[in-house]
């Protein structure tokens, strides 16, 4: 078949039926696909072992996250790279130890529009909660976290991430009210991560052959015990402070409150994105100022929450910050409002640090202040600054946006080498003692604390990383329609994709391009991330072949797509010339990507 005729069976990019929500793989499918690509391509979920962080057994990242061990300071923020469990296993691979679950809430069946995730520049999304039901949720993470029991003690994997990968931490995210937190339904989510034996039981049987040896591992049943609570804009603060004592109270739990850029007032917010940093096409909704928490009763309620945990024997902390909620002047996602993430973030969430800090002396656990209230933090983290990030004192630094551009959760491991390089420079050999000394440093430069410090430095970034003039250029483009078979074979759409929906093999003979590029059709949402850096004219999601696993969900959308029955490729009426390439495709790797072949 020739390369035009491939082409003539691709279906209007349009018709590929209704937008379905993510279909989960089973513990036994993710296993399975460990162990076959791990042999066959040295790579787990399309991460090659190159990208696997190993730590320097001479450099001690390691923090304590609301006084819970966790090897590194860097992980996912609550968002499209904590959902899946196939999500939390990549970003750990990449060297992350502490992960933020995406949050969920008692509305559990939303319709999200799409494309919902614009990374074009700087960043931008309109989704706010998890795709999945409570029960898939807590199905998700307990599958994580035995995937994660199960890899640090898998052979293969010690050369390439050490024999010791370190401590993790899972922190659960809830939202949005006390209503819905209260509620039956989220209390069991919550109840279930804090107690995850029933779960494990009967996840346990799905291990496979492929790894019969880990079936009676004593798996991890107390999933998390600490909580970050999504605020989202609008939470009045009395709601605010009735969720956190719920949580403390009646689920014996630590807990963070994520708190909102806009506690810096509409003026000062105004006068950083538009004016000090250029973006005069962002549009900050001045009504949502007036609707969130403001500046001195979020002070108030940092210390009455603070007080309240102590007295409790519970920790508390706070996190900065959650996406700024501006107009959508771009119209190229279909809500009237979306929310801000990127580079004009970092310096919009620091300032507010900077601002609470002075406002709140000797209350916050970071150098120069020596408090107890532990800050996290999201917002614009990147290779370029995690170093002067968690220098200030921040535990963790989350990061979102910057695992959306290419390179993906590869980005995270060169991340924790510069840091490592960054403390090897100082002569320290762990966190605390490197981030003593960079106090230093700015206190004998005349800065109260590194934090003040960071602020003048971004403030003052002369047109580089975080004003617009950095972070204007668009993707790379090509003058070519996207094909079924056949591209640039830039790799991105694999890369981009947080949920690990594409995957590749090599061309048969007589193919254009080196490779050519599937998608798992169950894990994709269509969020659109892949159709932004495709050089090419299409949408990759829509485009590339769309393999099903499930019968059911196959039956029950329309468009091109594929079944995968065994390693027989069944097409849809119409497509059997595209399903006989995709055939030899799949023939050529070993037949079905998610099935492990006999040793």
């Amino acid at each position: 078949m020739t390369q035009a005729a491939i082409a003539t069976t691709v279906p209007d990019a349009g018709d590929v039926g209704d937008t379905a929500p993510l279909t989960p793989m089973g513990l036994d499918v993710l296993l399975d696909r460990v162990a076959n690509e791990f042999e066959a391509r040295n790579r787990i979920f399309d991460l090659p072992t190159g990208r696997f962080w190993r730590p320097d057994p001479d450099i001690d990242l390691g923090f304590e996250f609301l006084g819970r061990p966790a090897a590194t300071p860097i992980g996912p923020a609550a968002g499209p790279h904590s959902q899946l469990a196939q999500n939390i296993v990549l970003a750990w691979l990449g060297g992350s130890r502490l992960f933020e679950l995406k949050t969920v809430q008692i509305l559990d069946e939303l319709e999200i529009a799409r494309p919902c995730i614009d990374m074009q520049t700087i960043g931008y999304n309109i989704e706010w909660s998890q795709e999945l039901t409570l029960g898939q949720s807590l199905t998700e993470y307990v599958k994580a976290s035995m995937l994660l029991d199960i890899l640090r003690r898998w052979e293969p994997l010690r050369s390439h991430v050490g024999p010791d990968p370190g401590p993790h931490v899972l922190d659960m995210s809830v939202g949005y009210d006390l209503a819905g937190i209260a509620d039956p339904r989220v209390a069991a989510f919550i109840t279930g991560m804090r107690d995850a034996t029933a779960e494990v039981a009967t996840l346990r049987r799905q291990v496979p052959a492929s790894f019969a040896a880990f079936r009676d591992l004593d798996f991890t049943t107390a999933l998390a015990d600490t909580l970050t609570l999504s605020t989202f804009h609008g939470c009045p603060p009395d709601e605010i402070s009735s969720i956190t004592k719920h949580l403390i109270d009646v689920h014996d739990l630590d807990v963070i409150v994520k708190l909102n850029p806009t506690l810096l007032g509409y003026e000062a917010v105004a006068d950083i994105v538009n004016g000090q940093l250029g973006y005069t096409d962002v549009r900050v909704k001045e009504a949502a100022f007036a609707e969130d928490l403001q500046f001195d009763r979020g002070v108030e309620l940092i210390g009455e929450l603070n007080r309240y945990a102590a007295e409790r024997g519970h920790r508390f902390g706070v996190k900065l910050t959650n996406t700024l909620v501006v107009d959508n002047v771009k119209q190229w996602m279909p809500e009237d409002t979306m929310y801000l993430s990127g580079p004009p973030l970092h310096v919009l969430a620091m300032s507010l640090l900077d601002r609470l800090a002075s406002a709140l002396p000797g209350t916050f656990a970071i150098p120069g202040h020596d408090g107890d209230v532990m800050v996290s933090f999201s917002a614009g983290v990147s290779k370029e600054n995690l170093a002067d990030t968690i220098a200030t004192g921040v535990n963790p630094a989350t990061v979102c946006s910057d695992l959306l551009k290419p390179g993906g959760y590869g980005r995270l491991a060169p991340m924790l080498k510069a840091l490592t390089v960054e403390l090897r420079q100082q002569g320290c050999t762990d966190l605390a003692g490197w981030r003593a000394e960079r106090q230093q440093d700015a206190a004998a430069a005349g800065y109260p604390s590194s934090v003040a410090r960071h602020v003048e430095k971004i403030l003052g970034d002369d047109r580089g990383r975080y004003h617009i003039d950095g972070n204007a250029k668009l993707p790379r483009e090509v003058d070519n329609r996207l094909e079924m078979f056949g591209c640039v074979a830039c790799n991105f759409c694999i890369t981009v994709c947080p949920n690990d929906a594409f995957f590749s093999v090599p061309s048969l003979d007589g193919m254009e391009g080196r490779q050519q590029y599937l998608l798992f059709a169950e894990l994709c949402n269509e969020c659109g991330n892949c159709m932004t850096f495709c050089p090419e004219d299409g949408d990759p999601a829509k485009v590339k072949p769309r393999l099903f696993t499930d019968r059911s969900v196959f039956d029950g959308r329309t468009g091109q797509g594929f079944l995968l029955d065994g390693d027989a490729v069944v097409p849809r009426p119409g497509q059997e010339e595209a399903g006989d390439v995709v055939r030899r495709l799949l023939s050529s790797v070993g037949g079905n990507p998610l099935r492990s072949r006999p040793s």
